[in-house]
């Protein structure tokens, strides 16, 4: 678990980061959004020290981080920024290396932990590891960046606009392959960005700041249907509610018991929203579909109302 406790930051006159408390779970994901200037980014920088907090303290798994020198502190806390920051006169897997040979790791240790993370990041370490930055596209260097981040076993990582240089299709698949990345290993990840789509499809609690201080933190359909001011209402779209709502449930989690209603009804993956479900019937003009596991077998069906019904803020 991540503590943060009155985190503060000011140059001079003026306040940066003001007096912000949260509590990050363990094996989470955890996103920070704000417009430019709200300081979300000074406020990740100061879990690993690469800014230091005028006043107030980070814990990590109950330990104070100001409690050891701040190079070893970001050893053990993998940090991934905008642009991926690889090497560029290093192949993939010595970029991948970098801090497994700064702690001394084995070489043999190291190449299977590279080989194991390439793997994971849907990147055949024969086909990529003697690559070079420049030899890649750029969601192939991001998934570089997130294996090098990685590469330690660090419990905690660290992500700072990770996919704002993406184009959609890019920026899309980016997002599924951390979420599967985090189901994997298990990793405390605090993401900053400032999409509200974004936040909402990766944070199992999002924090809303504005000019510095926290105005909300919460799970994503608590922002959505008790936001806790006008200004996080308009953040995390008010007018578009009933959509973002359909948006955090998959049709897995919303399934009827028994069979489709109709059998000439589409076909529904467990893993789609409900938004796309909604979609679907509506493309097809039917009043019910079936929903399928990853296996393709029968799990349940959904109907127009039922996802309707969903849609409405309690």
């Amino acid at each position: 678990m991540i503590v943060i406790e009155s985190l503060s930051k000011r140059y001079g006159e003026t306040t940066v980061v003001d007096d912000v408390s949260m509590e990050i779970e363990s094996h989470s994901i955890t996103v920070i959004v704000g417009t430019s200037g709200s300081g979300k980014s000074t406020l990740l920088r100061m879990i690993n020290r690469l800014v230091e907090p005028t006043s107030g303290r980070v814990l990590i798994e109950g330990r104070d981080t100001e409690s050891e020198p701040a190079h070893r502190l970001r050893r053990r806390i993998g940090y991934v920024i905008q642009g991926h920051g690889l090497f560029p006169h290093r192949t993939v897997a010595e970029n991948v290396a970098t801090v497994p040979r700064l702690l001394g790791w084995e070489p043999r240790r190291i190449r299977a932990r590279v080989d194991e993370l390439l793997q994971a990041l849907q990147l055949d370490p024969a086909a990529y590891s003697d690559k070079y930055p420049h030899q890649l596209s750029g969601g192939q260097q991001q998934r570089v960046g997130v294996a090098r981040a990685l590469a330690a076993e660090p419990a905690v990582l660290l992500m700072d606009e990770p996919f704002g240089a993406l184009d959609p299709i890019i920026r899309d698949k980016a997002q599924a392959d951390l979420l599967e990345i985090q189901r994997k290993f298990g990793t405390t990840m605090v993401v900053v960005t400032h999409d509200i789509d974004e936040a909402f499809r990766l944070g199992d609690r999002v924090a809303v700041m504005s000019q510095g201080r926290l105005l909300q933190y919460d799970r994503p359909e608590v922002l959505v249907t008790h936001p806790a001011d006008e200004l996080v209402a308009r953040m995390t779209g008010s007018a578009e509610r009933a959509m973002r709502l359909l948006s955090l449930t998959t049709a897995g989690e919303a399934a009827l018991a028994g069979p489709a209603a109709a059998s000439d009804g589409p076909l529904i993956p467990a893993s789609a929203t409900l938004r796309e479900a909604l979609s679907e019937l509506l493309w097809r003009a039917s009043e019910s579909g079936t929903v399928i596991d990853s296996a393709g077998k029968p799990c349940g069906q959904l109907t127009v109302a039922a996802i309707l019904a969903r849609g409405r803020p309690s």
